[in-house]
């Protein structure tokens, strides 16, 4: 194989890796860790955020709440009303970015009968262009808090970052799988 197509593949490589991290979810928990988790029965949904209306609709309220009551009710917790052994609140904050790739075309480069002083071969002349491009996204951010029902003291927080997605009929689907990752780091294991 030679230089210049080694050069292009690892490239488009690092071009594909940049890309599947930069929008992949990202999440990060962190709880009380003298909590005995098995002693939760039923959980109560504390609301959402005052401002949450300029954030995300009805729709994907919604699409979260039934999520999330999905995934309690694998773990054998009861969404109640009020007064649940956990309760939890959950904040949604949504920014606009930009991201930056880069892109190098490398030409001519290679090994060759180059000039040099003696004679000896050098490498050859090559030139490269390097091309950039930006893009626009939405970073969604959802931050649960959850908190004992009796004690009022916080247990357990997940904080969930992710490219937000405009079409409703994406949303459908890439909100329980968030939900979904966001539980999977819950101290209490589905049932199975």
């Amino acid at each position: 194989m030679n230089f210049s197509k080694l050069i292009k593949m690892s490239m488009v490589g690092g071009l594909i890796l940049f890309s599947t991290t930069l929008f992949a979810q990202k999440v990060n928990t962190d709880y009380d860790k003298s909590v005995d988790f098995s002693k939760y029965t039923s959980v109560s949904f504390l609301g959402w955020q005052d401002d949450i209306g300029q954030v995300i609709g009805d729709f994907d309220k919604k699409r979260f709440t039934d999520a999330f009551k999905e995934e309690f009710e694998k773990r054998n917790l009861t969404l109640v009303e009020s007064g649940g052994d956990m309760a939890i609140a959950l904040y949604v904050v949504a920014e606009q970015k930009t991201s930056t790739t880069a892109y190098t075309n490398y030409y001519g480069m290679g090994a060759g009968r180059g000039y040099r002083r003696g004679g000896r071969g050098g490498w050859g002349g090559g030139h490269s262009t390097t091309s950039y491009s930006e893009s626009d996204y939405v970073e969604g951010t959802l931050v649960m808090d959850v908190f004992d029902g009796a004690s009022k003291e916080q247990v357990w927080q997940a904080v969930a970052t992710k490219t937000v997605n405009e079409k409703p009929e994406k949303r459908e689907k890439s909100i329980p799988k968030g939900v979904k990752k966001v539980m999977k780091k819950f101290p209490i294991e589905p049932v199975k």
